[in-house]
């Protein structure tokens, strides 16, 4: 009897914890699409000032007063909001770091979901945006950020919902370092063009306008960025074929519960 009762115990603690976990990731994703919503907002304000709204075309950062560094220092403050609310919903360092990625998969795809209704812009998946200016201007179509997104939303996911599991650390190193390489890489080809004008000094980062972008060697990139979300999966379902296999694949029924009892 105390076996079971210990067992319905931890099932109905384990319930809780779900519930709570699904409840953050909806606070969470609520949290993000309003700052994805003020975040076109204020670029659809910016865009209009310096007549961008489209931002491929020739002078695409036309230096107005003190505004590029204020955008600059917009974009970290963002990024620091982004970060702080996965730290405040998360309970652990795997968690916290998954609702941050979160936050930030879902506040870039509704950043164009609505500057699309604002001003029509972007037109299609393909179109050129900027995507940062920190340390050097990104570059790149829409459907680039808005797959590494997904990815973001995918592997935060599963590292909220595996926050109280304990996972073997080095295989999640192992894993982590090739997600890490996988971003490196990205970075690479989003600022691949701001790199080779580099050299040339700021006004040429500044009017630099890409033609073509490395889709190969951005999808390697991706391929490795999805790693750490892959091991995460693949743990998931290991530990829910652990436990099926321990209880011989059927959990007690009620009737059963109580004839023990």
């Amino acid at each position: 009897m105390l076996c079971i009762t210990k067992r319905a115990s931890t099932s109905s603690m384990n319930k809780a914890q779900s519930m709570s976990c699904r409840n953050r990731w909806l606070i969470v994703f609520a949290y993000a699409v309003a700052m994805a919503w003020v975040e076109a907002a204020a670029v659809l304000y910016l865009r209009t000032i310096v007549h961008r709204i489209e931002p491929w075309q020739p002078n695409p950062f036309p230096v107005i007063g003190g505004m590029a560094s204020v955008e600059v220092a917009r974009e970290a403050a963002t990024l620091l909001m982004l970060l702080a609310v996965g730290m405040l919903a998360g309970r652990s360092w795997r968690s916290r770091l998954g609702f941050a990625a979160i936050a930030f998969g879902v506040w870039d795809i509704f950043y164009y979901v609505f500057l699309k209704a604002m001003c029509g812009w972007p037109h299609s998946l393909m179109d050129w945006d900027i995507l940062f200016l920190i340390p050097l201007p990104w570059w790149g179509p829409v459907l680039a950020p808005v797959l590494i997104s997904l990815l973001l939303i995918l592997w935060g996911t599963l590292a909220c919902r595996l926050e109280q599991t304990r996972t073997p650390v080095l295989p999640e190193l192992a894993a982590s370092g090739v997600g890490a390489v996988g971003a490196v890489l990205g970075l690479q080809v989003f600022m691949e063009d701001a790199l080779a004008a580099a050299r040339q000094g700021g006004d040429a980062i500044r009017n630099v306008l890409p033609k073509n972008f490395h889709w190969p060697l951005f999808c390697a990139a991706l391929f490795l960025m999805a790693v750490p979300a892959l091991q995460l999966l693949w743990r998931r379902r290991s530990s829910q074929a652990s436990e099926k296999s321990g209880s011989g694949g059927v959990a007690p029924s009620q009737e059963q519960t109580y004839r023990a009892t």
